[in-house]
């Protein structure tokens, strides 16, 4: 079964679906069980999660990502002095956010987890587009297929509502709060997450990089209860985000995102798909790899995020294979 998708040029063409609602290896079904019961087992777990580590740089760097370099640079700068600035020292983290992910102990609260991120995040672009020839081709498809679907989405549902303020919340090191912000030059974005070590990241890269005509605001909050204005912004993105999250922190991230739209706004979405075919068909070696570093991923999967958006107040709701593995799901706050 095919899936339609926009690409940059505006034409539509077909990523294909699996034939199942989501993978065999999520949930309560056999090979789930067996997976759940590998990794709960703390010595296997441990090799698993080294074996998951090793795994992602060595795609990394046989795709020409320096990895390790890239981390070096990071931790050899001078990153360190903007935590003082962006931290909020008052904010509890939920107890979701203090477990291990992607094969950190300290999860995303670590300067080797910030240092590493956007090496990670290339290398994700680059397995979703693996007959891509670079980087770039990979992300003119990954990216510009996400940027173009919220594009046309707002266009098509906000009633004419002039995009002048996104937020994109859990944005890691700021990735893709760059490719929102040059999508939107004329807005001014704001990048959201919880840990202050990736917003340090994302801060210090900033200033290195050539100074943008509105320079992205950094800002330490929880998702869920970001203290920002009701109201106040046009596009709320976030990429990559819901598989890390537990169900109910899904449904928190939905219904502050609705909270913090204006009428006509547009919350975009977008995180691996569970009827993506390629995903249905990994290999038993990879997915359970995968399932040891993501705590939350069958939650994930299990959240029906369409009826969440609706229950929410999100009218308009699509959902979009964007890229062989991603969906992007969309909705309007009523105008």
């Amino acid at each position: 079964m095919a899936s339609q998708h926009v690409s940059d040029g505006g034409d539509v063409a077909a990523f294909e679906e699996g034939q199942l609602v989501m993978p065999r290896w999520v949930g309560e079904t056999p090979i789930s069980r067996l997976v759940g019961a590998l990794i709960s087992f703390k010595p296997l777990y441990s090799v698993l999660k080294l074996g998951a580590r090793q795994v992602l740089i060595s795609t990394a760097e046989k795709t020409n990502i320096p990895w390790r370099e890239m981390a070096k640079e990071v931790l050899e700068s001078e990153v360190y002095e903007e935590m003082e600035s962006i931290q909020d020292p008052s904010l509890v983290y939920p107890d979701y956010y203090l477990n291990p992910f992607h094969a950190y102990d300290e999860g995303n609260l670590s300067w080797l987890a910030a240092a590493e991120a956007e090496a990670a995040t290339m290398s994700m672009v680059r397995r979703a587009i693996p007959y891509a020839s670079s980087l770039e081709e990979a992300n003119q498809i990954v990216r510009g297929n996400w940027l173009q679907a919220i594009s046309q989405h707002h266009q098509q549902y906000s009633g004419n509502s002039p995009i002048n303020k996104v937020l994109d919340i859990g944005c890691s090191v700021g990735v893709s709060t760059g490719f929102i912000a040059d999508k939107f030059p004329d807005a001014s974005t704001t990048g959201l997450d919880l840990s202050p070590y990736f917003l340090a990241v994302a801060r210090h890269n900033q200033k290195r990089r050539p100074p943008r005509k509105k320079p992205i605001r950094w800002v330490h909050a929880n998702g869920e209860a970001t203290g920002l204005a009701s109201k106040s912004f046009d596009i709320v993105s976030l990429a990559y985000v819901l598989h890390e999250c537990p169900a109910k922190a899904i449904i928190g991230l939905v219904n502050e995102s609705f909270r913090l739209l204006r009428p006509g706004g547009t919350a975009a979405i977008t995180d691996n798909s569970p009827k993506s075919k390629i995903l249905q068909e990994l290999s038993p070696v990879l997915f359970t790899l995968m399932k040891s570093t993501e705590p939350f991923l069958d939650e994930y999967y299990l959240t029906d995020l369409e009826h969440v958006m609706r229950e929410a107040g999100f009218m308009n709701v699509r959902n979009i294979l964007t890229d062989p593995r991603h969906r992007t799901v969309m909705g309007t706050v009523p105008h």
